[in-house]
């Protein structure tokens, strides 16, 4: 009898931790009826679409990967390619690497690869509120970006169907955080560029949140909870707001070009990597 007593015992104690540990996991991340977790939750919006990169590639069902080597019309140096070398999943995180080496396809041979994915017709919204973790890459010539396009261009052609630059940043000015738009009045080519800039001391070594809020009337950029830039409304035509069409997101390093490119670029800080944690896109719910 001594013997079974021992044995229920310890048949107990393993059941009772493993309810422990179950019962500790729900309540850290509660799920609603819809199986959201609380811990995405914001007040005022509902979660539309997200990725938390949990898995053990790209979903391919959100991302989809731009491919060429034409200079992304800024004169940068990189190949983006959809190899596992330049983007991947792993730990919970999306890694974008720019690499140093020669790379030769379609358009021509680059001395750079690097990765550009986007959710064009897998994730396109009109207003809402975007939300990015990330860490960015270090080192002079590279040229990070979380931004947005439009999905359909319906006032023509780049600048005047509009881009929102959630966040960029250029190597050679460490640290500095940059969040713009673009629009047909509104852009650095006519030197009349919308933008704002925010010191991030630990941009190169943390993982920051860079936020847009998008309403009919302005924008809303934030790092973390600061916010840095609005840019309103001015109801003067789509010259100036072409901001009431769909958009879709955008995550890259570019490689030198007419900004990343201005003092050169180290070839001894490759691979240049971005990490980001989680992609999170909300609208509200009234």
């Amino acid at each position: 009898m001594k013997t079974y007593s021992s044995y229920f015992y310890i048949i107990i104690l393993i059941v009772s931790s493993i309810c422990l540990s179950t019962c500790s996991d729900d309540k850290a991340n509660p799920l609603d009826e819809n199986g959201i977790d609380d811990s995405l939750k914001i007040d005022g919006y509902d979660l539309v679409w997200n990725d938390e990169f949990d898995g053990s590639s790209i979903d391919i069902s959100k991302w989809g990967h731009e491919i060429n080597g034409n200079g992304g019309g800024n004169n940068e140096l990189q190949y983006y390619t959809n190899r596992s070398d330049n983007s991947y999943v792993k730990d919970g995180k999306l890694f974008i690497i720019a690499k140093k080496e020669q790379y030769t396809d379609t358009d021509g041979t680059k001395e750079y690869t690097s990765a550009r994915m986007r959710t064009l017709n897998k994730g396109d919204w009109l207003y809402g509120r975007v939300e990015v973790s990330a860490k960015l890459p270090s080192g002079r010539g590279t040229w990070p970006a979380i931004w947005m396009l439009p999905s359909d261009w319906e006032y023509g052609g780049w600048p005047a169907s509009g881009e929102i630059d959630i966040m960029e940043h250029v190597g050679y000015d460490p640290n500095v955080v940059h969040g713009s738009v673009h629009t047909s009045a509104y852009n650095h080519t006519i030197g009349t560029q919308k933008s704002s800039k925010l010191l991030i001391p630990t941009a190169q070594s943390d993982f920051h949140v860079y936020v847009v809020e998008w309403f009919a009337d302005r924008i809303n950029f934030y790092i973390d909870d600061q916010l840095y830039f609005v840019f309103n409304n001015e109801i003067a035509g789509w010259e100036k707001w072409p901001f009431d069409k769909r958009f879709h997101l955008i995550l890259n390093i570019a490689v030198g070009g007419n900004w990343g490119g201005i003092q050169g670029i180290d070839n001894n800080i490759f691979p240049a990597t971005m990490e980001i944690d989680y992609v999170r896109v909300y609208e509200k719910n009234n």
